[in-house]
């Protein structure tokens, strides 16, 4: 494969070292610094990022194909941009607000320890998806699937059970008040 880069790390590596529209397979990228960078037709495959700043990177065109994000800044990044083929990302410790999942379909994700405000989830597949410690304060879920999702652990969501796929979906206890918001109930205790 042309401009194939495989089971390299890189550390504080700038964008402009990037080979143009390559393809990196089981690299891990450290400290790199890619705000606003232009990652068109990149394609990053069984790759891991960590401690990376990514936000507003636009990734149009662009292959996350089991890509996994640790403690990075990804905020308003619209993965709805990049490749649906073999989409999978997996986020941990990352502050991922005002990005946008829109359509995706993103099986078996596990968000672990994220904040995901005002993030957009609407029409997304999340089927078996884990979210766990994570803060969705105003993300929008709307037509989004989420069989079988892990919730018990995260908070500050608003999910309406007649407007999504929720079936033995679970949740705690407290996060009760975030499935009735729209019938305005008082629920104390």
């Amino acid at each position: 494969m042309a401009n194939t880069i495989e089971d390299k790390t890189f550390t504080s590596l700038a964008v402009a070292d990037l080979k143009a529209a390559g393809t990196y397979e089981n690299c891990t990228f450290k400290a790199c610094l890619w705000p606003k960078a232009y990652l068109n037709g990149f394609i990053f495959i069984d790759c891991v990022f960590e401690e990376c700043d990514l936000t507003q990177a636009d990734i149009g065109n662009s292959g996350l194909q089991n890509a996994v994000f640790k403690n990075c800044r990804l905020n308003e990044v619209n993965f709805s941009k990049g490749l649906d083929f073999l989409f999978a990302v997996n986020f941990e410790g990352c502050v991922l607000d005002h990005a946008v999942f829109h359509r995706k379909k993103n099986k078996k994700a596990n968000f672990t320890d994220c904040s995901l405000r005002e993030a957009d989830f609407s029409d997304t597949d999340l089927t078996d998806a884990k979210f766990v410690n994570c803060d969705l304060h105003r993300a929008a879920f709307s037509q989004t699937i989420l069989r079988n999702a892990d919730l018990r652990t995260s908070y500050n969501f608003t999910i309406d059970p007649d407007d999504n796929v929720v079936k033995n979906a679970r949740f705690s206890v407290h996060g009760l008040p975030g499935l009735l918001e729209k019938y305005s109930l008082r629920i104390t205790g």
